[in-house]
């Protein structure tokens, strides 16, 4: 990571002087933000942490997703990049309400659609079938053992993806958890979409099961979310494949945790984050209509 007080310093010779000490914001487990104010502007200055390429960042990708999601203005406006930082504008904002987004998430919905139709090209891909082998390479390396839950992941993501195949990539998120989708306190129901560390060419339906898992939503919140996404009424084929997708996220993260587990130095329990996420790809994996939404899932 960039010596903090250098890198202000430095900034501060293009943004305008620096007012106090950078202040730390909480969250990120990967990076390290900071809120500190140039000149008349409150910015978030953002750091990698450790070694992050190992999880399939690529940081040239999170700045180019950052720059095309403000230019739709689903996420903040970029102030400054650099090798290893990212500074954004500080909004007065905070993650959505659950509840709210459950009842009402068409504004995320239309975000993620803005994305996904914008046409950017992204020097990273992401499917999780690769990323599995990849941490699972990973984890071996280091000299660990892959949990019981692993393979059943890789198993369960390869009969997603035969299923529902990488054929027409798109610009994608990739990392909505609840503390990524925020709305502005004067504006509580529109979303912004932040943390694009993990944006990359990959499936659009990803993103939405991947919203959906993470934030909690029912089936009736699975049909609003999928409404608004494709402005029509869903069919059988779209809601089949957003149950494999809420698979899939639960395998990437479930993954994720075994691979952070090995590699980082952080204290946080990516154990225990492993298995919960291990647990509910399991308890999915038993839903007697696993083979029909297999069998019937349209991209």
């Amino acid at each position: 990571m960039a010596d903090l007080g250098e890198l202000v310093q430095r900034l501060e010779r293009v943004l305008g002087p620096a007012g106090g000490e950078p202040v730390a914001l909480e969250g990120g487990i990967t990076n390290h933000n900071f809120r500190v104010r140039f000149g008349d502007r409150e910015c978030v200055l953002r750091l990698p942490g450790k070694d992050t390429g190992l999880l399939g960042i690529d940081r040239e990708a999170e700045l180019l997703a950052a720059q095309e999601a403000a230019r739709l203005g689903i996420a903040p406006p970029l102030v400054a990049s650099g090798a290893g930082y990212l500074v954004t504008e500080y909004l007065q904002a905070g993650p959505i309400d659950p509840a709210r987004l459950r009842a009402a998430p068409e504004s995320a919905a239309l975000a993620l659609r803005a994305f996904h139709d914008s046409g950017l090209q992204l020097p990273a891909r992401f499917w999780v079938p690769d990323l599995l082998d990849q941490y699972a390479r990973i984890v071996h390396e280091k000299g660990r053992t892959l949990p019981d839950g692993f393979a059943q992941a890789r198993a369960l993501t390869g009969q997603i993806a035969a299923a529902l195949p990488l054929r027409d990539p798109a610009p994608c998120h990739d990392d909505l958890l609840p503390s990524n989708v925020l709305a502005r306190h004067r504006e509580p129901g529109r979303a912004l979409l932040v943390d694009w560390e993990y944006a990359g060419m990959g499936h659009r339906m990803f993103d939405l099961g991947n919203l959906a898992v993470n934030n909690g939503f029912d089936e009736p919140a699975e049909e609003r979310l999928l409404e608004a996404y494709l402005g029509e009424t869903p069919r059988a084929g779209h809601r089949a494949a957003l149950a494999l997708m809420r698979i899939m996220s639960d395998a990437r993260e479930g993954a994720w945790g075994v691979v952070q587990s090995a590699v980082s130095e952080l204290e946080f329990d990516f154990d225990g984050y492993a298995r919960h996420h291990f647990s509910r790809l399991s308890h999915a994996a038993r839903d007697p209509r696993l083979q029909e939404w297999l069998d019937g899932a349209t991209a």
